[in-house]
């Protein structure tokens, strides 16, 4: 099947190369020129695992093409993938709504190239009511009716290409058996497992995604109020969240204590779907009270460090593992990290940072204003404490007998929880964690 992919960032890419590796024909589009030259040459421009194979692959063989030209990728396309980003809205008096502005202008660009069979696909996350707008606009730019389906992802960075290939379902929102036969035949490779291949209503798929997104934060926002409950109670949040996840009813995903999720997905969509409660009347207390529990939990290790260190900084150095907003992407976007380092800094500290990917990103914002290790050992050199902030895999068994030879104090204050209490006494750290009672030599 012909396939043009309008967008080549996170999803877009991840999709139309997911697409192409089971035998379909992609042209991704995108209007960046530089971006698609990089492409070209097989450089990635963001890092999930497994990516960039799947497209060296995937272009060597000619299933996945780029271009900034939409007339001919879409001329021919059987399926248009709307793929671009729906950002937060800037204006203060949207409260949060997602801005259309790429998907008006993806369809504007491609509208007059349409097949007459051909189905749009929205693949965007946007708001109810959106498929039945971009419907009403294609009609107007082509003259004729047009076939919009929805097609919500539910991709997670870090594990993108396995969550498309092997997804638990798949959504679509259509309108006619012409679009949802066209959907089936085109996922019926990755649902060989008896996966379900869920039809609805567009307005229903539209939902289904930020329904979804929603409920996975109102998870992680509660457990992270229980937390700190606990720590005020004398509680052990571990031993908590075992006592409840083993509750069928309960289970425990997305029930890690922590300093907070960022991402380029729960905050806006909590967000967005609250000021779409809004707009129909509704008063979304607990979307709001998702959103400021979470605000509040990206502050929760600058409280312990000022707890522990007070307020004037200067003259402190503190060294940071883990920028990216979660393991295995270097996706940098509300991540707590960044409201730490802005805290720090502000108070006069100096700050040595270390990720496995997202450094560059980091080092674009705050350029010279910190230092950056290659090595988690690297920023530990003379700092008097040590911040965690993302749970990455080699963060989790370090040498800390060596870690205490390089530190000028021996405290850590882990926002991931990594390490059981006794194991950091053993070693002669003070040892500020989540949802547990501060451990001492």
């Amino acid at each position: 099947m012909k396939i043009a992919m309008i967008g080549t960032g996170y999803v877009g890419l991840v999709t139309g190369t997911c697409l192409a590796d089971s035998g379909n024909e992609v042209t991704c589009v995108d209007i960046d020129q530089a971006k698609i030259e990089r492409l070209e040459h097989g450089e990635i421009p963001i890092y999930e695992p497994g990516l960039s194979e799947l497209v060296v692959r995937n272009a060597a063989s000619g299933r996945l093409k780029f271009t900034t030209k939409t007339a001919e990728a879409v001329r021919t396309a059987k399926l248009i993938f709307i793929a671009v980003g729906t950002p937060t809205s800037e204006r203060p008096e949207d409260k949060g709504a997602a801005d259309l502005k790429y998907v008006w202008k993806a369809a504007e660009s491609f509208a007059p190239h349409l097949a007459e069979d051909a189905v749009v696909v929205i693949k965007s996350t946007v708001p109810v009511g959106t498929n039945t707008k971009l419907y009403h606009k294609l009609r107007e730019l082509t003259g004729r009716e047009c076939n919009v389906a929805s097609n919500p992802e539910f991709l997670k960075e870090g594990a993108a290409v396995n969550d498309f290939q092997y997804p638990d379902r798949v959504v679509v929102g259509v309108r006619n058996s012409d679009a949802e036969e066209t959907l089936q035949e085109l996922y019926s490779p990755f649902l060989r497992t008896d996966k379900p291949f869920l039809t609805m209503t567009p307005e229903s798929a539209e939902l289904t995604k930020y329904v979804a997104n929603a409920l996975l934060s109102t998870k992680i926002s509660f457990i992270n109020e229980m937390a700190n409950l606990c720590e005020r109670l004398g509680g052990d949040i571990n031993d908590v969240r075992r006592g409840i996840g083993h509750d069928r009813r309960i289970g425990f995903a997305f029930l890690f204590p922590g300093v907070g999720y960022g991402g380029s997905c729960f905050p806006k969509d909590v967000r967005a779907l609250a000021h779409l409660a809004r707009e129909v009347g509704l008063n979304p207390q607990m979307l709001d009270a998702v959103d400021e529990v979470n605000n509040r939990q990206k502050h929760v290790l600058w409280e312990k460090i000022t707890a522990h260190f007070g307020e004037n900084l200067a003259g402190k150095r503190f060294a940071l593992w883990g920028l990216a907003f979660k393991p295995k992407t270097d996706d940098i976007r509300e991540a707590p990290a960044l409201t730490l380092i802005d805290h720090l800094l502000a108070a006069g500290a100096k700050v040595a940072v270390h990720d496995p990917e997202a450094m560059d990103n980091v080092k674009a914002i705050y350029g010279e204003k910190l230092a950056y290790g290659h090595t988690p050992l690297d920023v530990l050199t003379e700092a008097d404490a040590l911040a965690i902030n993302t749970e990455w895999g080699e963060f989790r068994n370090p040498d800390f007998d060596e870690m205490r030879r390089r530190m000028k104090g021996a405290v850590i204050f882990d926002g991931r929880n990594l390490y059981e209490t006794s194991q950091i006494r053993e070693h002669g750290f003070v040892y500020h964690s989540i949802g547990r009672m501060v451990a001492s030599p």
